[in-house]
């Protein structure tokens, strides 16, 4: 199968799947606090931890199935997986400093540049 197909298929089931949850969770957990994309962010590093032992240590996934399931589908519900995903690859690579740089660097300066971006829109 063609690896666009595999990605777009992989990534329309992710967002339907993230905008579902996203609208369900505050109808019982309330609005006070984002517990839908708290559940999106959890549930999708579960499911990127279950798929890749699936593939890397028991070797039960193929190119395809990862390009569906890892890339597409857990990349559309939440790229928060991907990053916890490659911050473990830099610890399990005894990158040390650099799982901490990719934790705090993206999570500091993500919200930086967040709170610029709205700056700059507000005056654009």
């Amino acid at each position: 199968m063609n690896k666009w197909v595999l990605l777009a298929g992989g990534g329309i089931a992710g967002t339907f799947l993230r905008y579902i949850v996203a609208r369900w969770v505050p109808g019982f957990a309330g609005t006070d606090f984002p517990y839908g994309t708290l559940l999106i962010n959890l549930s999708a590093c579960l499911l990127l931890g279950i798929f890749n032992s699936m593939e890397e240590v028991r070797s039960l996934l193929g190119p395809q199935a990862r390009l569906f399931l890892m890339t597409g589908f857990c990349g559309a519900y939440s790229t928060f997986s991907t990053w916890i995903l490659e911050t473990s690859n830099l610890l399990n690579d005894g990158e040390i400093m650099r799982a901490l740089l990719n934790v705090f660097g993206s999570a500091i300066a993500g919200f930086i540049l967040y709170r610029l971006g709205t700056y700059i829109g507000a005056i654009i």
